[in-house]
């Protein structure tokens, strides 16, 4: 996952976006690929990145081979994990669920957005 994590740090530099979004963006990445791991019980993972403007948008596809729909938690304090999607929840202006294009499974994606660029509109293709 540091390798993944720096890839998209790296992608996110080459088209202006620095700083701790970059850094929270490395953290949504990593908790929905995880999720997409440990919870679909998919052969292929996939990931993809779309900087439009001011929107960061990470999407995880998998085979949708889960039992359930990813949603948050409640973890207990002395449970390790179980708090992703909370974090996920907190970082990202918005995120969600949807069957891949292709049909093929499930596409878990957010958005997040760079106060230091210049504001456009996320397009409605994203």
């Amino acid at each position: 996952m540091g390798e993944a994590r720096g890839r998209l740090r790296a992608l996110l530099a080459e088209r202006g976006v620095h700083g701790e979004v970059g850094d929270d963006a490395g953290l949504v990445l990593s908790e929905l690929f995880t999720n997409a791991v440990r919870y679909s019980d998919s052969e292929r993972i996939s990931c993809a990145l779309r900087v439009i403007g001011d929107a960061i948008r990470i999407e995880v596809a998998d085979q949708g081979r889960g039992l359930t729909e990813p949603q948050p938690r409640r973890a207990e304090v002395d449970e390790e994990g179980g708090r992703g999607l909370l974090l996920v929840n907190a970082l990202a202006t918005a995120w969600g669920v949807q069957s891949c294009p292709d049909g093929g499974g499930r596409l878990v994606w957010a958005v997040l957005r760079d106060a230091g660029a210049s504001a456009q509109p996320l397009s409605p293709k994203a």
